[in-house]
């Protein structure tokens, strides 16, 4: 029983202590999608260690144990990936799609200014809500693909969506007010 809560109290101290250099170490080796925010791989990857700390031997080795668990779980996500290859057609199309969430389908034309604006407001969001606007809008993921493969809950997933929503949809109002004034 000694062993079980010595692994929980020394991960609790390496975790606690080493917090920000594991996001940085995830940070140093992953970028630029909706399956790699490191704080969330960091988080995953802490909660799978813990929920096994009390069926595990004793671990000497804390930090490589931790690190290790660390890069299985990238290469995990990296395997997992989808690449998809769109023509520019296609994704013109997506942006035109897309610019449909927030203005209907009454014409379905849609100015380059506002497929521009549209592209930088979904470039200046939170790098967690830009990567699910493009999972999901753009990279043709469903919401139980992306859990599967990175260990978010849906719910979750889904209310960054809502969230990304809002303020792409506050952003283009704003917009739109001040090109009216």
């Amino acid at each position: 029983m000694a062993n079980k809560t010595e692994n929980r109290n020394n991960l609790t101290t390496f975790f606690n202590d080493e917090y920000n250099s594991l996001r940085k170490y995830v940070q140093s080796k992953i970028r630029d999608t909706s399956e790699r925010d490191a704080e969330d791989i960091v988080q995953d990857v802490a909660l799978r260690v813990f929920s096994k700390a009390d069926d595990i031997l004793p671990i000497n080795n804390i930090g490589g144990f931790v690190y290790s668990a660390i890069r299985n779980r990238i290469i995990d996500i990296m395997r997992g990936r989808k690449e998809h290859k769109y023509s520019s057609d296609e994704i013109d199309r997506q942006w035109q799609d897309f610019a449909e969430v927030f203005y209907g389908d009454a014409d379905n034309s849609y100015s380059p200014e506002l497929e521009k604006a549209l592209k930088n407001a979904v470039t200046e969001l939170k790098p967690a809500y830009r990567d699910i606007i493009i999972a999901i809008d753009f990279e043709g993921y469903t919401y139980k693909e992306i859990a599967s493969r990175t260990g978010i809950p849906t719910g979750t997933l889904m209310s960054r969506r809502h969230r990304a929503m809002s303020l792409l949809l506050q952003n283009l109002e704003n917009i739109k007010e001040l090109k009216s004034m």
